[in-house]
């Protein structure tokens, strides 16, 4: 039965409208559109065309497509013109009306095109098998450990990552040789990204504790030894081997006359009678057993009896002093100085009343001049709750809102969080500045963290234009609630550089926007980036526990076969790194043969064959 006309005409009505509010964004944003590069100019249009459509709720609409066997515009991000236009033909045919071809940024089949060149720019040729990259933050190790590299790029790495917020450039630079050392020797190519470290908010430094090491050996259930403690005897240079549980710093003069069997005596900070047995001697150094706990502190002496020792004692080098975290639980108050004045936990009287609360110092000045009494702030990771009370140009006065029952433990360099906060900044920060010299010179990809506003992006064109590095990789981190507030307008201003990307940076943005809303959010990420075509990085604790402990949980599983629909997924680094990145390569090339970004790929499936179902 031939259906009615009208409904027909109504649907086109409704598809002719859609176009016409895309096509008029794109006329409104058309400077923006010209100042983004050239390879990205279709792109820029396209993504003005799904933010016009997603202006609309077409839910109602997509049914009414749906029932009539047509596309209902749910895979329409990357060819927004193109999707209207071919439905609108469809319900044209149905209603026997002329058909009226416009004009498209972006074709259909240009679409993957665009991405799969843009994702190449930057991240480099597709891997076998699989399409989604692999990127790895290195550990501090790659930099001395020149065996790891060889093993990531064989297990899959294709992208090595670099965190400017820790160590520093000599560092950075083993590491980079260490990785270009490993492409020649493997064959396999491997872009390097680096991290700007950004204004992150974080707690400034605590007051320090003794100069004391714990030394615990294994114990079971029942506090029995089951087995002793490795420690490394060696100069301050002299780095440990792996297997070393403790490090104590002793002069080489006095351990070049020790042979292994040796035991060394010594007396511990609560008066306990305490000795070590050597069990290893090496070049620079020697391992040593420890079969009860021990504390010392900087100074210890270890005495060596028997006639053939030449100097019978030592005395334990300089250690590191314990830092001392402030304990907080629910109501309690903080003190978050300007100052950079060494943290402290909270004093009492006699009576075991508050004297003063407890103290640390945050990072960035702009805390104090740009939030309001009555906003929230997180302290690590959002672990920490609280509320501000008051605001002064030099302190803010917090309320914990939320803690652990037992009192939560707040450390140096630990992430602030104001989610409510729209902290704005000019400019790169000044270590952003420095540390960029070095990633001009030797990195492939800039990775921008903490990017609230499009100003910051221009800033860093800016510094990149002064250091004639316009070609380098630029990629923004969105970890706030602002950031992801603003995508749009960084999204078209990261456009203008070519190649570009996003990353998504899952802790810091679920924290900022609410744990329940992170899936929502990373969504709305995925679909802007797609409609730019613009690559995608899947960032933070994806197979987390198989990295750190060895094995994955199910839940991660999971996680890491929906990272198949971004374009590179991002690995942090652990003991196990290299069973994560092979873990993750078979997981991604799975995938792929089951789902093309949002899109089902209906391969036959492997579950039972027709003939071996009953019969009834």
């Amino acid at each position: 039965m031939p259906q009615p006309q009208q409904p027909y005409e109504s649907l086109i009505s409704q598809l002719d409208q859609l176009h016409q509010d895309a096509v008029a964004l794109e006329k409104k944003f058309a400077p923006a559109v010209k100042s983004v590069h050239p390879r990205f100019r279709k792109s820029a249009k396209n993504l003005l065309h799904y933010l016009a459509l997603r202006q609309h709720d077409i839910r109602e609409l997509q049914e009414q497509l749906a029932q009539l066997g047509l596309s209902s515009l749910g895979r329409a991000e990357g060819h927004v013109l193109a999707s209207l236009q071919a439905v609108r033909q469809q319900l044209c045919h149905l209603a026997d009306c002329a058909a009226t071809p416009q004009h498209l940024a972006v074709s259909f089949f240009e679409n993957r095109t665009l991405l799969a060149a843009h994702t190449k720019a930057l991240l480099g040729p597709k891997p076998q098998n699989r399409s989604t990259r692999i990127m790895v933050t290195l550990p501090s190790e790659a930099a001395d450990h020149y065996e790891l590299l060889p093993r990531l790029l064989k297990a899959g790495m294709n992208c090595a990552r670099i965190n400017c917020a820790h160590d520093n450039e000599n560092v950075w630079l083993r590491m980079i040789r260490n990785v270009k050392e490993a492409e020649k020797e493997t064959g396999i190519p491997c872009k390097i990204l680096m991290d700007l470290m950004g204004p992150k908010l974080r707690t400034g430094p605590l007051q320090e504790g003794p100069k004391l090491l714990v030394i615990h050996p294994a114990h079971n259930t029942l506090g029995q030894t089951t087995e002793a403690a490795k420690v490394w005897l060696a100069p301050p240079a002299a780095l440990p081997p792996k297997e070393a549980d403790a490090w104590l710093p002793v002069e080489t003069d006095w351990l070049a006359q020790l042979q292994e069997g040796d035991r060394l005596y010594f007396t511990d900070t609560r008066s306990r009678k305490r000795s070590l047995t050597v069990i290893k001697k090496e070049r620079n150094g020697l391992l040593a057993h420890l079969l009860k706990t021990s504390y010392i502190t900087t100074g210890t002496t270890l005495s060596l009896k028997g006639d053939n020792s030449t100097q019978r004692t030592a005395t334990v080098g300089d250690l590191k002093a314990l830092e001392l975290p402030i304990v907080l639980k629910k109501d309690s108050f903080l003190v978050l100085t300007r100052e950079p004045i060494p943290g402290e936990p909270a004093t009492y009287n006699a009576a075991g009343h508050v004297e003063r609360p407890a103290h640390i110092s945050c990072t960035l000045p702009e805390a104090f001049t740009q939030t309001k009494a009555g906003q929230p702030i997180l302290f690590n990771d959002g672990k920490i709750e609280g509320q501000l009370q008051e605001v002064h140009p030099d302190r803010l006065l917090v309320k914990i809102t939320y803690a652990s029952a037992s009192g939560s433990k707040l450390r140096a360099d630990q992430g602030i969080n104001l989610p409510e906060s729209q902290i704005h900044l000019d400019g790169l920060t000044e270590k952003d500045q420095q540390d960029l010299k070095f990633v001009a010179k030797h990195a492939d990809i800039v990775n921008l963290s903490f990017v609230n506003h499009a100003n910051t992006v221009e800033a860093l064109f800016r510094e990149l234009k002064a250091l004639k590095a316009q070609d380098l990789g630029v990629m923004l981190k969105i970890e706030t609630k602002e950031g992801f507030r603003n995508l749009p307008h960084l999204l078209l201003t990261v456009m203008k550089s070519y190649p570009a990307s996003i990353m998504i940076a899952r802790g810091d943005l679920a924290v900022e926007c609410g744990w329940q809303r992170l899936a929502e959010v990373q969504e709305e990420i995925l679909w802007l980036c797609e409609a730019a075509h613009l690559p995608v990085v899947w960032a933070t604790q994806v197979l987390e526990t198989l990295a750190k402990k060895g094995r994955p949980s199910r839940a991660e599983i999971t996680d890491a076969a929906m990272a198949q629909r971004a374009d590179c997924v991002m690995l942090n680094k652990g003991p196990h790194v290299v069973q994560a990145i092979e873990m993750l390569h078979d997981i991604l090339g799975r995938m792929q043969e089951h789902q093309n970004k949002k899109t089902s790929m209906l391969r036959s499936l492997h579950i039972t064959d027709l003939k071996d179902l009953p019969q009834g």
